[in-house]
């Protein structure tokens, strides 16, 4: 049965749940309070990563993070402050920081990441598609024995879960990126990964959406919610009144000011990432990440991508200089043939990743509300999870049996 449909936040989880809402036979309207050509979902990695088993709530990520919070330029850092949802959120994420929680999320996040690859080739075998994705792997370069280690522990763990991985001496790294120069002992080679050039598949699915009778309304920003015996009745943008049978919260890091309106408390922080775009010939071909500095390197189409840190202090997009430079210099101390210029360090955006305090997504509807179904809380998988996410939205909405079992995403689940 077809139903109205309302996604409010127009990044990557909103636009692919308004594309399989849409394939489903269901009227869908995205709602994005940005011009929807900005944020997370256009200065991402671009990496599609099954290979990113292992949740940020891991064993030890507090006490590293403790060190680093005084470090402006590390590659975590955590601003402490007096409010009551960081609290929160900070306590629950000190208790998913276990051996338990990795555990249990390995095999989620292996299968949320490997279905979604799936889903990007599907609709870039689409005729009407032509963004870039490249199968070049995922390259973990590391510059010490004690992290070459800890890497090659984690591709073991991966070729249990039946991912493509292997471990690289420097020479045969050099055989694969042959054009550039690597300070490195050695690297571990993810086969199992792909990497893609964001704005053009949000470009892509833009105008895809559409086309085909999705409306898209941009600078909207939603400011209230008529809420009442469990259901949403109507949301109230800055412009306009909308109503719906269906409501879609895929607001990323905003997430919770919204889902307060119905009685939900998600626990999300806005974790701030950095990136810097170079047009110069870089001579690097395959993505890799600088394992001890926290960086990605992405070669997308026509210029190559630097990100990294992940800095939880609350929203805003202030850019701080020190962790800018700290990208640079890793790039440098990494790959001494490559020099970032002034001015692209100046071209520098920042975007918010919601992280939700155990490393895995909120994906379904809550007790509280019959009628909203949740998508957010990715953290640094937004990318990788995004057409999954999507896919798994129209299902739930659609009533249908869910492609993947959702039960570890559940909006309600305890910390």
């Amino acid at each position: 049965m077809s139903k109205e449909v309302i996604i409010i936040g127009g990044g990557i989880i909103g636009l692919c749940s308004a594309y399989y809402l849409h394939k489903a036979g269901h009227q869908v309207t995205v709602i994005d309070q940005s011009n929807m050509d900005s944020g997370a979902s256009y200065v991402n990695a671009g990496y599609l990563s099954p290979s990113h088993l292992i949740p940020l709530a891991a064993p030890g990520v507090v006490k590293t993070g403790v060190k680093w919070m005084f470090n402006p330029s590390s590659p975590l850092y955590i601003k402490p402050r007096l409010d009551a949802d960081f609290l929160r959120w900070t306590w629950a994420f000190n208790k998913s920081c276990s051996s338990k929680n990795v555990n249990k999320s390995i095999p989620v996040i292996k299968d949320i990441t490997v279905f979604s690859q799936e889903l990007y080739d599907n609709i870039k075998q689409e005729g009407q598609f032509t963004f870039h994705l490249d199968k070049k792997g995922l390259l973990m370069l590391c510059q010490t024995e004690e992290m070459l280690a800890k890497e090659v522990e984690v591709a073991e763990i991966a070729k249990q879960n039946g991912l493509d991985v292997s471990h690289l001496s420097l020479k045969e790294l050099k055989v694969l990126e042959p054009q550039v120069e690597l300070n490195v002992k050695g690297a571990v080679h993810f086969k199992c990964d792909s990497h893609m050039t964001p704005h053009e598949f949000m470009k892509d699915m833009k105008s895809y959406l559409k086309s085909n009778g999705v409306t898209c309304l941009t600078n909207e920003k939603v400011e209230d919610v008529a809420f009442d015996n469990g259901k949403i009745r109507a949301i109230k943008t800055s412009k306009q009144t909308y109503k719906a049978n269906e409501f879609v919260l895929a607001t990323g890091s905003w997430a919770p000011i919204l889902s307060k309106k119905v009685g939900l408390k998600l626990l999300i922080q806005a974790g701030k990432g950095y990136r810097i775009n170079s047009m110069s010939d870089t001579g690097i071909t395959i993505p890799a990440i600088l394992t001890e500095a926290k960086v990605a390197i992405t070669p997308m189409r026509g210029f190559t991508r630097f990100a990294g840190t992940m800095e939880i202090a609350g929203i805003n997009h202030n850019i701080n200089k020190v962790r800018v430079e700290a990208i640079a210099n890793a790039v440098s101390n990494y790959y001494p043939e490559i020099k970032l210029t002034p001015k692209e360090m100046e071209n520098v955006a920042v975007g918010l990743r919601p992280v939700s305090p155990d490393g895995l997504p909120y994906i379904g509807k809550s007790k509280k509300c019959a009628n909203l179904t949740i998508a957010t809380g990715h953290a640094m998988l937004g990318w990788s999870m995004g057409t999954a996410t999507g896919k798994l939205v129209s299902e739930i909405i659609s009533n249908a049996k869910t492609s993947l079992n959702i039960d570890a995403f559940h909006p309600d689940r305890r910390f």
